[in-house]
């Protein structure tokens, strides 16, 4: 047999174990607040029909849906040795594609199981999609994303409660510095109405806005322009998303400075019916701000937007979502309101990586139990199922080998402690315990062992 040498696709990654305890640490985490604010599971297929996603990411994000060609097309030969091809436009030789996000997925869900729902229904889900994105540092190909979404309300006390979620679960792993970003897509039209714009020429004016971040207040001003909007224009908008203060302070000077449309004023009251919510919702105040430059570049928002960010390191969001009513009503010819966020769970382990945060025990076994001679191997192969019982982590060495071989076993592995049962601990009922970070070494009575690991690693964490 020829050898095949190991590599990946470009943009994706192999996790190993102890990169596994800490995306499973962050996804537990989050998993026990969604569901303690109601949440419920929900998984969706890698594959999609093409028609269901397509129209819905706007025109950037069209090009980086990854297409899946039928077989038997005669393409195949064509495409056998370019894995960064991306197929574009092939007409009925594609209409499937991997997912591209969560959302308009689960948006399919709730439009064809509605009967087996009861509205509101609130929903997470953890899995991976893929863009065909040029991979770089921080960018990948294959990714996961993590979404809470209540679907079937209008109630602004949804979205208040998105933004609950997101600052108890950040708190929950541990994050201190970070703010949450709140804005409204009807404050941002209201704002373009206000400077003459509206229709796609207003959601080509969003995109720019939503980079201000990137490239500054005058490089949105030059963009805007470049667009093919007027100096005016491009003074008007800017005057209004650098406006600052406290976020009741911004609503006021909003509704000072504009004339006050429909739109406009249905954003503003929006807004401050998501804030008057938080309060109770333990949310402090200063956490929270109102944020005109957030935009969202998706195209299916259509009220209040949010996104979190940390303080330190420059990373950029973390948490973003918004309220979209119209998506779902796309697959059934009736508007359904939603709302939700997504968390980017890839950014998060960067982030808790690069501070510190996770703690000093990630996972693993906690108690290996040596086989000290075949004569003793079953007595240490039931202590190590009692020992998994009584719920702590432990494994016993796979073969009958020298002592030395076992402890550089257990030393590589991080295991903390090691437990020895010879002929002589066997005889007495007794273990002998060894601390692998001090090198001390207690013998115990079989219970009083078992006593002391559940203490140790059980008892301690309830």
């Amino acid at each position: 047999m020829s050898q095949v040498k190991p590599s990946l696709p470009k943009g994706t990654r192999d996790f190993l174990p102890q990169q596994m305890y800490r995306r499973q640490f962050v996804m537990d985490t989050l998993r026990s607040v969604f569901e303690s604010f109601g949440y419920q599971p929900v998984e969706t297929p890698s594959i999609e029909k093409l028609s269901v996603l397509s129209g819905k990411y706007g025109d950037e994000g069209e090009q980086l849906i990854f297409k899946v060609l039928r077989r038997g097309t005669g393409l195949e030969d064509l495409l056998k040795d370019r894995d960064d091809f991306v197929v574009k436009e092939y007409g009925e030789l594609v209409n499937e594609a991997l997912r591209y996000d969560l959302t308009v997925p689960f948006s399919r869900v709730v439009a064809m199981h509605q009967s087996e729902l009861v509205l509101p229904f609130k929903r997470y889900q953890m899995q991976p999609v893929w863009r065909a994105d040029r991979p770089q540092r921080g960018r990948y190909r294959e990714f996961y994303q993590c979404d809470i979404d209540s679907v079937g309300t209008s109630a602004m006390l949804a979205d208040a409660e998105t933004i609950a979620v997101v600052y108890h679960a950040l708190v929950k792993l541990g994050f201190e510095k970070f703010v949450i970003r709140l804005n409204n897509r009807k404050i941002l039209n209201g704002v373009l109405e206000n400077a003459g714009i509206q229709g796609p020429k207003g959601d080509a004016a969003l995109l720019t806005i939503d980079k201000l971040d990137k490239i500054g207040l005058s490089g949105v001003h030059n963009e805007l322009v470049q667009r093919g909007f007027s100096e005016s224009q491009a003074a008007k908008i800017l005057s209004v998303i650098e406006m600052d203060g406290s976020a009741g302070g911004i609503l006021q000077k909003v509704e000072q400075a504009l004339n006050p449309s429909e739109t406009l004023r249905e954003g503003l009251a929006e807004t401050r019916e998501i804030l008057s919510f938080l309060p109770s919702l333990q949310v402090p105040a200063e956490v929270v701000k109102v944020d005109l430059c957030l935009a969202r570049g998706l195209g299916y928002y259509t009220g209040p937007i949010f996104e979190s960010v940390v303080e330190e390191p420059k990373i950029g969001s973390i948490t973003g979502g918004g309220r979209y009513d119209g998506l779902v009503g796309m697959f059934l010819g009736r508007d359904i309101p939603a709302t939700g966020t997504s968390f980017g769970i890839e950014r998060i382990i960067d982030v808790m990586t690069q501070l510190e945060m996770f703690p000093g025990e990630e996972g693993g076994t906690q108690v290996l139990v040596l086989i000290f001679d075949a004569s003793t191997q079953t007595d240490s192969l039931a202590f190590t199922q009692e020992l998994r019982n009584s719920g702590v982590r432990a494994e016993s060495f796979l073969e009958v080998a020298k002592l030395k071989k076992q402890f550089s076993y257990a030393d590589k592995k991080g295991i903390p402690f090691v437990v020895i049962i010879g002929p002589d601990e066997a005889a007495e009922n007794k273990v002998t315990v060894r601390d692998m970070s001090s090198g001390q070494q207690v013998t115990h009575a079989h219970d009083n062992a078992l006593e002391f690991f559940a203490d140790r690693f059980v008892n301690s964490e309830t």
